[in-house]
């Protein structure tokens, strides 16, 4: 198995980043990952003015993937997610956040990790949902960094990019240049104080190359639902984008008209916020697998 340490990083997805690795599809491939501070803050004195904001949001990679030309589709499966420490990083801040208007100085909040539960201010403890914050691959055109979210995956910040999903992403260039980054131990959607439990780790994935198969990338499945994500410069066009292209994906894969299909959505799926504090901000559409199931659609085909 392919291991990319955390060594390996970069703070823009783009097509002029030389792969670390290159790998055949259908490999398994050990993601190292920084924080997305990239393990700057050991501790709640750290200085936040001191902080690099050139280092923030790596991902670890790229990784080039043998056969996958433009066009095609980029198969991610998550099969483990690892948490390497006892404790997490946050912050909040002057105009950070969907409150960062009110706040008067920047805290730094460490939060431990106890028998897999979080321990957060005012002595709440809440499970743990290890997910991956910044999962994508290279985009077509200009380099995009790595804090932000697009068409091409990116900083979507959902919380159902968890262990046990698959994840499919457009190939924009040849061998696709995959990386991944941000993990969190939990976040809340919306992410709205600007970051989840930011934490390094490891994540093991495969990486597939699905040919002839159009999709409204990003998709993503899990054993709940069927997922369209869009990211856009408002909440209200990422939401329009997430049900639109679902809505276009049922009706061009269960023999439905587009009005029936989006009748269909309107009763039988949810739309729902993945984050609101990046500079575009993600949405997600679930369908649920039980009715994904009645109309015989599958992702994949």
């Amino acid at each position: 198995m392919t291991v990319i340490s955390r060594t390996e990083v970069v703070y823009a997805m783009s097509r002029d980043n030389a792969p670390v690795a290159t790998v055949a599809s259908g490999s398994e491939v050990t993601f190292q990952t920084c924080d997305c501070f990239s393990d700057q803050i050991a501790s709640a004195d750290a200085a936040f003015t001191e902080l690099d904001w050139q280092r923030i949001n790596p991902a670890t990679g790229p990784v080039y993937v043998e056969g996958a030309k433009a066009g095609d589709v980029l198969r991610v499966d998550i099969k483990r997610i690892a948490l390497t420490h006892p404790q997490a990083v946050m912050v909040t801040a002057p105009q950070l956040g969907v409150v960062g208007d009110e706040l008067e100085k920047p805290q730094i909040t460490i939060v431990p990790i106890e028998n897999n539960e979080a321990l957060l201010p005012g002595g709440v403890r809440v499970p743990l949902n290890p997910m991956i914050g910044v999962i994508g691959v290279a985009p077509a055109g200009e380099p995009i960094s790595c804090g932000t979210p697009d068409s091409h995956g990116g900083n979507m910040d959902c919380k159902v990019i968890a262990e046990g999903a698959t994840l499919y992403l457009p190939v924009n260039v040849d061998g696709a240049l995959f990386a991944l980054g941000d993990l969190h131990a939990a976040m809340g959607d919306g992410e709205v104080s600007v970051c989840g439990l930011e934490i390094p780790g490891e994540v093991t994935v495969t990486l597939s190359v699905v040919k002839d198969r159009p999709l409204p990338t990003p998709m993503l499945e899990n054993a709940d639902a069927l997922y369209t994500l869009g990211s856009a410069k408002t909440l209200d066009e990422a939401a329009s984008l997430a049900t639109r292209n679902m809505a276009h994906f049922v009706a061009d894969n269960a023999g439905m008209t587009l009005d029936q299909a989006i009748t269909l959505l309107s009763i039988a799926g949810d739309l729902q916020i993945c984050q609101v504090v990046d500079p575009l901000k993600t949405c997600r559409y679930a369908l649920p697998k039980a009715v994904a199931a009645q109309l015989n659609l599958r992702i994949e085909g």
